[in-house]
């Protein structure tokens, strides 16, 4: 009877642990759907600000209604067909991951520290009256401490900055986590990628940036006491809006013969 009465609480609490971690697992699954709703309307909310149109008040599908998701091969710089890779259910960062759609990048090549890229990215399109006004990108790469995540919405021109929206990493708060502050991200409007020779030129620099000079139009404000951070940003828009980024899809785009329609 001792040694019955010694082992009883040992089973209750395993039985406990038993039931409380059935209920966990079936809270997860019950929740995921409702997660992955969520995120998804945080991705279009970043998409909107990024963009210059999400509005207070107003619902973030509503104001999604003019984007157009695509998937573009980075390496050509061609749209996909959606009977081969649907955008809405397309895992971008899944897919960097794969044999079959994405691939290791060589130390040289890897400027923002992501290590593997995909084949196919997914790009939200704003038009209106069927002219393509700006196009919205997802960028990452690493800062100091974690791997930053935005997206940048570039004008119909191909080079000019509309917006940002940094919306997660893990960098130091009030330092490096200051490239999700508003005013910093206001500070890339009207910026330049590229010179007039095409030659890819954004970067973050140190300190504020001259109201006067030529650079000015390439440079966007520095983060006091965040310098490698800054450098990640720079690096991340080097890499992203460069060969083995984005570039082979501007170049698509201002083909005449565009085949990207």
């Amino acid at each position: 009877m001792a040694e019955e009465s010694a082992a009883k609480p040992f089973y209750s609490a395993l039985i406990l642990a038993f039931v409380c971690s059935l209920l966990v697992a079936g809270a997860a699954v019950g929740l995921r759907p409702r997660q992955e709703a969520n995120r998804l309307q945080d991705q279009k909310k970043n998409i909107l600000y990024a963009a210059g149109l999400y509005e207070e008040g107003r619902s973030v599908e509503e104001l999604f209604t003019p984007i157009e998701t695509r998937i573009v091969e980075l390496a050509t710089g061609r749209y996909m067909p959606e009977d081969q890779i649907n955008p809405l259910s397309y895992k971008q960062l899944k897919a960097a991951l794969t044999e079959s759609a994405g691939h290791p990048l060589d130390s040289k090549v890897d400027i923002a520290g992501i290590r593997r890229l995909e084949k196919y990215s997914l790009v939200y399109l704003v038009k209106k009256d069927e002219q393509l006004i700006q196009i919205v990108l997802p960028v990452r790469g690493k800062g100091l401490w974690s791997t930053m995540y935005a997206y940048v919405a570039i004008d119909g021109d191909l080079s000019t900055v509309r917006g940002v929206s940094f919306y997660e990493h893990g960098e130091t708060p009030g330092l490096g986590g200051e490239i999700e502050n508003r005013r910093w991200e206001d500070g890339w409007q009207g910026k330049k990628l590229y010179t007039p020779d095409g030659e890819m030129a954004l970067k973050v620099v140190k300190g504020k940036v001259s109201e006067t000079g030529d650079q000015a139009l390439y440079q966007i404000d520095g983060l006091s006491g965040a310098t490698l951070t800054a450098k990640g940003v720079s690096n991340l828009l080097e890499f992203w809006f460069g060969d083995h980024g984005f570039k082979p899809y501007f170049t698509q785009l201002q083909k005449k013969d565009n085949p990207n329609g």
